[in-house]
């Protein structure tokens, strides 16, 4: 089980809130507590809507509790009133994430009974106030996350895994169960990466020069990530079609593999290149001679589609399937070489990521 900053924050923010209470001598500072829990957000941006959406309500669960305690008193037939008017004016302001949170604060007012409710209703909702405050502090002070370098690592991760499969599928070694679980984690772990990309995308930054650069770099994640996809559909296929691709001719195939392992070279290197670990002109399918090019791949299948009219020894229909996927990966990949080489020849841009660096 991994112990991750979220967890650790988490329970921060609670010693945080109830000694924030304590220290204002506040009445049941298990509330604040309470309140710090469900506050906690995996990053700065998601953390300063959060307070807001709690604050409306525990705004609006303190005022219904309030009105309803004071017209109907304190029936529990009352409170089910409550909950249900409190759920609908919620899902009409679109506040549903906070709908648990005003529920909790309509109880904890509701519940009071004595001739002071209403300072003690005040004093229970200062308490709310302080737990969703001491959360907030917790995530922007304690542990930032660090979201270039996660998405950073995870992409490259990622596409090691996919180009390690790749490899040893194309030379037909792999075993076929173990590849298709393999595929299923790297779906998964492709939408992880998306949903880090959203999490770096939405981290607010407040100067202009950082923020070009961010916009900048946002660009390059992007279509790293889809080069990523494509070299993910590259496997794809190739597991898929493995049976059709054994029968292919043997210069076929070996112009195929040959292809392939250019092309997976290519990626690792971009990603050198990224980090500044190569120059930025340095490895450019342009300039490579050293496998066949995209025209010469495309003239030779097409040779080898004519002579299909006369014999019948492989399926041209499926390894179209591959041939396009391996086209498309390529296109992406120099979509990426260009952006690489822009943002550190032209733009200057620096990286703050490496290989080897602990992130959130």
């Amino acid at each position: 089980m991994r112990l991750g900053a979220r967890i650790i924050k988490t329970g921060v923010a609670i010693v945080l809130a109830l000694f924030i209470a304590e220290l204002l001598q506040l009445p049941q500072t298990v509330f604040a507590g309470i309140a710090a829990i469900f506050a906690i957000q995996p990053s700065i941006y998601r953390s300063y809507l959060r307070i807001v959406e709690q604050v409306q309500g525990n705004v609006i669960g303190a005022v219904i509790a309030i009105i309803f305690v004071l017209i109907f008193g304190h029936q529990l037939v009352v409170i089910g009133l409550a909950a249900v008017i409190i759920i609908l004016i919620m899902n009409k302001l679109k506040l549903e994430t906070s709908i648990s949170m005003a529920l909790v604060m309509m109880i904890a007012i509701m519940e009071i009974r004595n001739d002071e409710f209403l300072t003690y209703a005040i004093l229970r909702f200062t308490t709310f106030f302080v737990g969703v405050f001491a959360a907030f502090l917790v995530n922007l002070l304690f542990l930032p996350p660090k979201y270039e370098t996660k998405l950073f690592q995870s992409i490259n991760q990622t596409q090691d895994e996919i180009i390690r499969w790749t490899r040893i599928t194309g030379r037909q070694t792999s075993d076929h169960i173990s590849t298709k679980m393999a595929l299923k984690t790297i779906k998964e772990r492709l939408s992880t990466i998306e949903q880090t990309f959203l999490f770096y995308k939405e981290e607010r930054s407040y100067f202009k020069k950082i923020s070009r650069s961010k916009g900048r770099k946002l660009v390059v994640y992007r279509q790293m990530i889809a080069a990523s996809r494509r070299s993910y559909e590259v496997l794809q296929r190739i597991h898929k079609y493995e049976n059709e691709l054994i029968d292919l001719p043997e210069q076929f195939r070996m112009m195929v593999q040959e292809r392939l392992d250019a092309l997976l070279t290519y990626h690792e290197q971009l990603h050198l290149k990224f980090v500044g670990k190569l120059k930025p002109e340095s490895m450019s399918s342009d300039n490579n001679e050293d496998y066949i090019q995209r025209h010469e791949v495309l003239e030779i299948f097409a040779k080898e589609i004519a002579l299909t009219k006369e014999q019948e020894e492989f399926s041209s229909y499926h390894l179209l399937h591959v041939l396009s996927a391996i086209l498309n990966y390529e296109e992406q990949l120099e979509h990426l070489d260009m952006l690489i080489v822009s943002i550190h020849k032209h733009h200057k841009v620096k990286i703050n990521v490496d290989f080897n660096e602990e992130s959130y």
